[in-house]
């Protein structure tokens, strides 16, 4: 306690006056170089934010395997696994559209399903980009609402929900 007491306070003015020039000079030179980006900051009107849905509607939605259970008998169930896949299991009800296959079994696609026709395409799960890509040329060739179920066939399996195979 005596060392406290007995510290020498004088020079500690001092010390804080350097700190608060030190700061003050610091902010003035924040302001100067960055004048440009403050002035854009209180002089731009801010833009209205965007709905989500108008970001980007090209895109698919994705969604989880509790909105395919509500969307079943809706929306088509679109498989773009490979056929020997597709054959030894897959969502019931679901159509085969393998995308190694595409340019040969779009045309009979384009010709069974309506456009106004929502589909949900799956594939062989997280990390399985197929789904994905036949979603965007089924958005290409006209289909309007188009839904990727991310989770796919082996989500949908391991969940204990029904799976098709053909004999």
């Amino acid at each position: 306690m005596k060392n406290l007491l007995s510290f020498d306070y004088s020079g500690l003015r001092r010390v804080l006056l350097e700190a608060v020039v030190i700061i003050c000079f610091g902010v003035g030179v924040g302001l100067s170089l960055n004048y440009s980006l403050l002035l854009q900051v209180f002089t731009d009107p801010v833009a209205p934010p965007v709905a989500p849905a108008a970001v980007d509607a090209a895109q698919p939605v994705v969604i989880t395997r509790a909105q395919v259970e509500a969307l079943t008998g809706r929306a088509r169930l679109v498989d773009a696994r490979i056929s020997e896949l597709y054959a030894a299991g897959h969502l019931p009800g679901a159509s085969s559209l393998p995308l190694d296959e595409i340019e040969s079994a779009m045309p009979a696609f384009l010709a069974k399903v309506d456009k106004q026709q929502s589909l949900i395409v799956y594939c062989s799960g997280y990390g399985c980009p197929d789904s994905y890509d036949l979603g965007q040329l089924l958005r290409d060739a006209g289909y309007r609402d188009v839904m990727i179920y991310e989770g796919g066939f082996p989500e949908w399996r391991d969940a204990g929900r029904p799976v098709e195979t053909l004999k």
